[in-house]
């Protein structure tokens, strides 16, 4: 869940941060671009927070034993590592004369440090005894605030600068006079500004906004008449900003509490974000629409803009320059769940992504929406990311209800980019006209949750659907006769991971699943019709969770509980090659992507890594992570130039594949089309410079192997997806420029759809 300490804006620059898993996103509103610092650690980021001059940002993390990190934000490389906490950071914060940091732990942790970061030292500590949800330092840095439930404390610093021990001295705590609001849960904290810096502003769960005096004494409050369900705040020395439930946002005056305005609210809930086009549109609403709440907001006292997070993970920056006439200046609108399903490399009908083709790709959710993304043009300013929304019609009015939620868990488009497929935890079978989003087809065809959809290829004639469940079945239906069934297959024991269409004369199938089987199977014509009859069996002794055919339809691989690729022959059914598919000691694979070229293939292991193989050789060329939570689906793009991942952390990244990695790809490609039968590509360079498999360390994040070199885009803001390379400074040595491109990653990598 996205909290207020984990948004903050660069007082200098404009520049505004959030987390995207293991990512901070950078975002300039103004030229709609992003750069991103990895968390190297691979541990969820948490809280964050600018110093003063903008030229540094410290982070929190999650996670055993987690580190206060110090990143300088043009090099987007770590400074310092202050690691102290046992189990999670909930709030950091520098104070303005930039000398130090607070940092709060998690409610396991209950730990408030103050450091010298500097020097790397702890110069005050004590313990809360309640779960901080904000700190705000004073604006001559003398003392900094927490709250939390029923907690407002004042934490002094007087004593702390005179210290000069090597040992921590203990932190001075004192108490808010909170009178007859001791009993209110304080969600945020702001420290007064300019005339205003001897008063603590703080909001309540209750919808209160409060000021505390010089004091610590509750001096007046004011009720902002919202629902209560949390808050947030942002001030300048002329206006305080509440962040509260449903979309609202409301200005006051730090002088004397009185009300200033109320911004604008976002899109409604359930609402079809894709025919917003313009601003006026977002108070079009109805008199009923419901809005997302906000639960984060952040000042740019240069620029005079506001940004603000809701629930629903949409962003929005306002310009607040005058007050009375808010306008909207950047938004971008993401998956609110976890990403289920990647479909990539479809035609998509000009009628739905005007004019895309390759440069499209849809995502599926647990937020209930299927959603198309382009990739060739972030420049618009009216959020084009979501182009289309397919959404259950019959759950419209209770989408966002967690209760009721069923999630579309699998995507598949048809070859010619007419209909769109999709499965969800029912069992229920839907599909769409992408031309006109109208949904022609809605039928529970499975017991359980549907785990694949796979559409023939038009190469053998016929056009079929085949849907896979957990409840063991495969139904195979006929896209040209209204969907109607033409066969269902039950063969398997347990639960269908993956099915597979392959042929280009005579149409097969294959399907893996957690009985540790795989069927091969081949179509026949019969006096009733297309009937799939199995040719080959397999039993393997690990469960198959994934699976994928090659370009030449010759091979499908397998990827396994056992971390392995098994490589089988369709022909024959028989096992071709095995070799290992994660450089990780445990975990399992969940996902297998073979590139267009059949060059490559990319595996998505439960320890959250992402690794690339040259298919033929098992060698490992690129690992990567920058996730929190498992990868759902890993696809190349039709360019060869991109690997696309989403994540049960409701992020997408885009990674940027290296030339090399590119070129190769490439030329097989061309190599296919002119005789499908072609060897693959020569890989001896590769075999020079990667070590053995026994001999090989664990690699970090977007690390260099051998000559290779992956990098990221990640789309948290997809209305920008920019790559900026790290430069190479050709006058370093072979062993630091390896290093400096690893460094350097941090600049390219990661454009993330999550917050």
């Amino acid at each position: 869940m996205f909290k207020q300490c984990a948004l903050a804006c660069d007082p200098r620059s404009g520049l505004v941060a959030y987390p995207a898993g293991c990512v901070v996103v950078l975002l300039n509103p103004k030229k709609n671009r992003q750069h991103h610092i990895i968390n190297t650690s691979r541990k969820t980021i948490t809280a964050l927070s600018f110093s003063p001059d903008g030229k540094h940002l410290v982070t929190g993390e999650s996670g055993h034993l987690p580190a206060v990190r110090v990143w300088d934000v043009a090099e987007r490389k770590q400074v310092a590592e202050l690691q102290k906490h046992k189990y999670g950071v909930s709030c950091v914060a520098f104070s303005p004369n930039g000398k130090y940091i607070v940092s709060v732990g998690n409610q396991h942790d209950m730990m408030v440090n103050v450091w010298a970061w500097k020097k790397d030292v702890i110069v005050a500590a004590n313990k809360v005894s309640s779960k901080v949800k904000g700190v705000s330092f004073s604006e001559d840095s003398s003392y900094f605030v927490t709250v939390g439930n029923r907690h407002v404390k004042f934490w002094y610093l007087d004593h702390c600068k005179a210290n000069k021990a090597s040992a921590p001295v203990p932190l001075l705590g004192r108490s808010g006079l909170l009178g007859e609001l001791r009993n209110n849960f304080f969600c945020d904290v702001a420290c007064g500004r300019g005339s205003k810096s001897d008063s603590t502003f703080c909001i309540t769960s209750s919808g209160l906004l409060c000021e505390f005096n010089s004091k610590r004494m509750l001096d007046k409050w004011v009720d902002l008449r919202v629902s209560e369900r949390g808050g947030s705040l942002s001030l300048s020395e002329h206006m305080i900003f509440c962040g509260c439930a449903d979309g609202t946002v409301r200005a006051f005056r730090p002088a004397d509490l009185h009300f200033v305005c109320t911004l604008p609210w976002p899109h409604p809930l359930g609402s079809d974000v894709s025919s917003m086009t313009e601003a006026s549109h977002l108070f079009n609403a109805t008199a009923d629409a419901r809005y997302p709440d906000t639960v984060a907001v952040t000042y740019d006292p240069v620029s005079c803009r506001l940004s603000c997070v809701y629930n629903d993970h949409s962003l929005y920056v306002w310009d607040v320059r005058d007050v009375q006439r808010v306008g909207k200046v950047h938004s971008a609108l993401f998956h609110p769940a976890c990403v289920w399903d990647l479909e990539v490399n479809a035609y998509v009908p000009e009628e739905v992504a005007s004019g895309l083709s390759s440069g499209a790709f849809l995502t599926s959710s647990a937020d209930n929406t299927v959603r198309v993304w382009r990739m060739d043009d972030w420049t618009q300013t009216h959020s084009p990311n979501i182009l289309s929304q397919v959404r259950l019609t019959s759950k419209i009015r209770i989408l966002f209800s967690s209760e009721t939620r069923t999630g579309i868990r699998t995507i598949c488009v048809s070859p010619d980019g007419k209909h769109l497929a999709s499965g969800d935890r029912n069992g229920m079978l839907r599909v769409h006209d992408l031309s006109s989003m109208k949904e022609i087809l809605k039928v529970e065809a499975h017991d359980a949750e549907i785990l694949s959809l796979k559409y023939s290829k038009p190469e053998t004639g016929l056009k079929l659907l085949a849907t896979a469940s957990r409840d063991r079945l495969i139904h195979v239906l006929d896209a040209e006769d209204d969907y109607s069934l033409v066969q269902t297959l039950d063969e398997h024991s347990s639960s269908i991971t993956a099915v597979r269409f392959a042929g280009e004369t005579l149409e097969k199938m294959i399907s893996c699943g957690a009985d540790k089987s795989i069927y091969f199977r081949t179509a026949h014509k019969t006096d009733k019709g297309t009937e799939f009859r199995r040719s080959h069996h397999m039993v393997r002794k690990t469960t198959l969770y994934d699976m994928d055919v090659d370009a030449t339809c010759k091979y499908a691989a397998v990827g396994c509980q056992d971390r392995c690729i098994r490589i089988f022959n369709i022909s024959s059914g028989k096992q071709k090659k095995l070799y290992k598919g994660s450089l990780s000691e445990d975990g399992s694979l969940l996902r297998v992507q073979i590139d267009p070229s059949g060059q490559y293939v990319a595996t998505s292991c439960s320890d959250k890594t992402i690794s690339i193989f040259d298919f033929y050789t098992g060698e490992c060329v690129a690992t990567m992570f920058g996730h929190s939570e498992i990868v759902t689906g890993i696809k190349f793009t039709s360019d060869c130039r991109h690997l696309i991942s989403v994540s049960g952390d409701s992020c997408i990244f885009v990674w940027r594949l290296s030339p090399e990695l590119t070129i190769t790809m490439r030329e097989r490609l061309h190599r296919l089309r002119e005789n499908p039968n072609t060897p693959p590509s020569k890989t001896s360079s590769l075999s020079q410079v990667i070590p053995e498999s026994s001999k090989r360390p664990r690699r970090r994040w977007s690390h260099r192997m051998g000559s290779l070199e992956v990098m990221v885009k990640s789309m948290l803001d997809l209305t920008q997806l920019e790559t900026f390379a790290p430069k190479k400074n050709p006058s370093c040595p072979p062993h630091d420029r390896e290093r400096q491109s690893s460094l350097g990653l941090q600049e390219p990598v990661v454009r993330s759809v999550c917050l």
